[in-house]
């Protein structure tokens, strides 16, 4: 199981679970990254 990003800016996400941590990546990305958008399979491809 997944459960660590660190997005290329350098912004690092922890999570309790591949879901939450899918939730949190997209959260960042439409906050930080407008126009930038990755789906869950894409995610936890650059996840560890």
């Amino acid at each position: 199981m997944k459960t660590r990003l660190t997005c290329p800016c350098g912004h690092r996400i922890a999570a309790a679970d591949e879901d939450d941590l899918v939730k949190q990546a997209q959260s960042h990305l439409a906050e930080e990254h407008p126009g930038h958008e990755y789906d869950r399979e894409q995610i936890l491809f650059i996840a560890s």
